[in-house]
């Protein structure tokens, strides 16, 4: 049962941080109001926590339930997986630094980089890898 659980905790915080970071996408656009940058630092928040999430689960799922460690731990695929989701979360850095420190500002309109844009769009594409590569481990590919 407790496998069950920790499995349901990692899938619900991987479908909520998709959602969060393409509604992110959805919203980002070079002129923000400030309503709609507040919205973006709640939005980028939901990120951050789900993200967390996903990481506990994964973490409890490779050493505590689950399979033995040692199918993910020789796993090279499972090793691209988590270094994926690795620079999902330093890429994340500094969009969220942005939207921390502009999110209470008392102008009409927020400018945003087209930097962060891009980064979102990175973390997106690097993002749908992921699955790709659970599939992958789930048949089996990548032992050694």
């Amino acid at each position: 049962m407790q496998e069950v659980l920790v499995r349901y905790a990692h899938f619900f915080g991987i479908i909520v941080l998709s959602m969060a970071l393409v509604s992110e996408h959805i919203l980002l656009s070079v002129d923000s109001s400030v309503k709609k940058f507040k919205r973006l630092a709640i939005v980028d928040a939901v990120f951050g926590l789900s993200a967390t999430l996903v990481l506990a689960a994964g973490l409890l799922l490779w050493f505590v339930v689950g399979k033995p460690s040692a199918f993910y731990s020789h796993n090279w695929i499972f090793h691209t997986k988590l270094t994926l989701f690795g620079v999902i979360a330093i890429l994340s850095i500094y969009p969220t630094i942005f939207f921390l420190r502009n999110r209470n500002k008392s102008v009409d309109e927020v400018v945003v980089p087209k930097s962060i844009i891009m980064i979102i769009r990175t973390e997106l594409t690097l993002l749908l890898l992921i699955p790709l590569c659970a599939v992958f481990m789930a048949h089996g590919y990548g032992l050694s």
